[in-house]
């Protein structure tokens, strides 16, 4: 199986091709201004890399958040638009999900935040298990301080709210939590792939009309016309 999984929920755009269960090919790229103008390129070089043709994918996987509004909206619309013009299956990804699933044992609890603005975080806690990792709290948007009290420790932590907070988790959480730096453990367009391998073999939905962006917060506009 040939699965093409991309990562645009956060500003680093990350593109990975899975052939056999196997990653060939990924890369990464922080984006300046819009994912719009750097993610085709960074998918087409990708795929060179990998050997593999639009034509002969199995499949897309596409991080479905929570992330930045604008990013999952790029994100999204490039695996849609695959689809739509080629019939190629499309499945949606948990984008803290995945990011939990870069890390490595020995951490056996991992806790994923990232920056939601406003003072804000996203955040979710996951358990390492024989298939990847076992959910242990919902996808929430959530104050730091909040997120003190919401965390299972002792932890890994990691994704792009690091660098923002990173004096405020050491301070408050001290040993505990293991802050692991973003520039080494940001989102893996590989792992998208293969997490979303996984979810089309345990039957997820894998059509266009079942693919949705999971903010957790309403947007701004939202917010303003009261919805």
């Amino acid at each position: 199986m040939r699965i093409l999984g991309i990562d645009t929920a956060t500003r680093r755009a990350s593109i990975g091709v899975l052939v056999d269960g196997a990653i060939v090919a990924e890369q990464s790229e922080l984006a300046n201004g819009s994912h719009a103008v750097t993610v085709l390129p960074l998918i087409a070089d990708t795929l060179q890399r990998a050997g593999v043709a639009v034509r002969d994918l199995d499949a897309i996987a596409v991080s479905c958040g929570p992330g930045t509004f604008t990013g999952l909206r790029v994100g999204l619309s490039i695996a849609k638009g695959f689809a739509y013009a080629t019939g190629i299956p499309v499945v949606g990804v948990p984008t803290l999900e995945a990011l939990a699933r870069t890390v490595s044992p020995p951490h056996a609890t991992v806790c994923t935040v990232l920056d939601a603005r406003k003072g804000e975080l996203y955040a979710a806690c996951f358990a390492a298990a024989p298939s990847g990792v076992r959910r242990l709290t919902p996808d929430a948007v959530m104050t730091p301080d909040e997120l003190i009290a919401h965390i299972v420790l002792p932890c890994a932590m990691l994704g792009d709210a690091v660098p923002r907070y990173e004096t405020f988790l050491r301070e408050r959480l001290g040993n505990r939590a293991t802050i692991l730096p973003y520039e080494t453990h940001g989102p893996r367009g590989g792992v998208v792939a293969t997490v979303g391998a996984e979810r089309l073999q345990a039957g997820a939905p894998s059509g266009t009309g079942d693919l949705e962006p999971t903010y957790v917060r309403p947007s701004d506009a939202e917010r303003n016309a009261g919805v």
